[in-house]
């Protein structure tokens, strides 16, 4: 089956046709820097890592632009209010923090990362073009601002199935100088007690870009005027990407074919928001198991649904993980190799349906659990083939343990249990070989009261966590 992808814009599933045959470009929302990144943004990045890697898989040529917004109102208050005496200092320290964390989630590096601050002209050119085709009009009242007319573009409103007069008024500038309430701003005048260094030359006089204008200049910047996938999270779809897609197709560019959505973050059943108080930090999240395993649980759901963080999430990802792991580590023992595979149909058909990962997750674990059946039965060959499979399919989605990035991610403490489990289990060896079975048995014990399972194989004693 051709993959097909549920569009935001037309609220349906569709087929995915590139736009080239091959070739793919896919523009992703990324990170306002104001400060430390959180679950959310984690997420919805992971969403399209997975996404341009089952696209690569199959053969296309991905183009990955994720931007990072390192002008915006925010990142000036926070700084403000941090005493960071430069602003932009406060924006590289936080993408720093955003880049650190990607890249523990084994997060691909997108082909072009731009920073709103590098396309400052590009924004000011489609500025131009909609004051020139009747869209957008500067402030009659000196401020230097200057805003798109919504009253000026029918199809406002489309992305969200929404009309301009039930609209809440865009609050990205002061309102005097606006035609109307939801006309919203494109470019903001210098004004008092703003950084001289957050301002830039322009026809309007000096200033800065507002917030949507910046993807639009990026997006098209570096995949041209139509381009094949815009995605972020929902809480973007408006009024950012709805505010985008208008004012980019007013400037007469084809813009995204398709808008996708990630959902978003619930903990303990509440949506994360720091209004609530409950966001997640990054930081704090990865403290607390294996960065494999939080992919794993980050990435387990499918895209579009609310992803749900509840005490015991970790554990009930590790326990899942920890199968997979022990069918492999099994499988490598008994066979001596793993070998490659392709993908089941079944996983690929997960796949093609709007990236179902909980569908192509389910596949994976059935080969899991047949393999062990096939191992206890003695079956090797068919092991061998089901764990070939499982590999192929962890590669898809970036979670495979026998990868370099994760084998080479094992803590300081990981490493020191191998080497305290290896010398335990030559000791019980030795213990066995003398016909010492009272010590053999008593560190077996020992050991299964620790939640560690010792299982004797023909080709010695291996121990795994509660049997997995």
């Amino acid at each position: 089956m051709s993959m097909r992808l549920f569009d935001s814009k037309e609220q349906s599933l569709r087929d995915f046709t590139p736009r080239v045959a091959g070739e793919v470009g896919m523009y992703v929302c990324g990170p306002t820097v104001q400060s430390s990144p959180h679950v959310g943004h984690l997420r919805s990045a992971l969403v399209y890592d997975q996404l341009r890697r089952w696209l690569t898989h199959e053969g296309y040529n991905v183009t990955l632009v994720r931007n990072v917004t390192d002008i915006d109102d925010k990142v000036l208050e926070n700084a403000r209010a941090a005493g960071v005496e430069q602003w932009w200092a406060l924006a590289y320290r936080m993408e720093a923090e955003f880049t650190a964390a990607y890249d523990l989630l084994g997060i691909q590096r997108p082909t072009y990362e731009p920073r709103a601050t590098a396309s400052i002209p590009e924004m000011i050119a489609i500025i131009e073009r909609l004051i020139e085709r009747g869209h957008a009009y500067p402030a009659p009242d000196g401020s230097g601002d200057v805003y798109f007319d919504t009253a000026s573009w029918p199809a406002y409103g489309e992305l969200t199935n929404q009309k301009p007069a039930e609209m809440e008024a865009a609050a990205d500038a002061d309102p005097r100088g606006k035609k109307a309430p939801q006309d919203f701003a494109l470019w903001k005048g210098h004004k008092e007690g703003d950084p001289e260094s957050a301002s830039w030359s322009s026809p309007w006089g000096p200033g800065r870009p507002g917030w949507h204008i910046e993807c639009s200049a990026m997006s098209t910047k570096y995949l041209g005027s139509s381009f094949d996938i815009h995605g972020g999270g929902l809480d973007l779809r408006f009024p950012h990407h709805e505010n985008e897609l208008a004012q980019s197709s007013a400037a007469g560019d084809g813009f995204a074919q398709y808008w996708l959505h990630n959902g978003l973050v619930s903990v303990g059943g509440q949506k994360m928001s720091k209004s609530l108080g409950n966001s997640v930090f990054a930081k704090d999240l990865l403290e607390q198991a294996k960065p494999v395993v939080l992919r794993y649980l980050l990435g387990s759901a499918q895209y579009r649904s609310t992803l749900e963080l509840h005490d015991g999430a970790i554990e009930e990802a590790k326990a899942s993980f920890d199968r997979i792991e022990g069918f492999l580590s099994r499988t490598q023992r008994e066979a001596g190799h793993i070998g490659s595979a392709d993908v089941p149909a079944s996983f690929r058909d997960a796949m093609n349906d709007d990236l179902n990962i909980p569908a192509a997750l389910a596949v994976l674990f059935e080969l899991v659990r047949s393999g062990n059946t096939a191992l206890d039965a003695g079956d090797v060959a068919t092991a061998s083939s089901h764990a070939a499979q499982v590999v192929v399919m962890l590669d898809v989605l970036g979670v495979n343990p026998l990868d370099e990035q994760w084998v080479g991610n094992s803590s300081q403490g990981d490493a020191a249990l191998e080497l305290l489990m290896t010398e335990l289990l030559e000791a019980r060896a030795e213990a066995r070989a003398n016909k010492d079975f009272a010590t053999a048995d008593l560190l077996r014990e020992r050991l299964a009261a620790a939640g560690i399972t010792i299982e004797d194989t023909p080709s010695g004693a291996h121990w795994s966590f509660n049997g997995r």
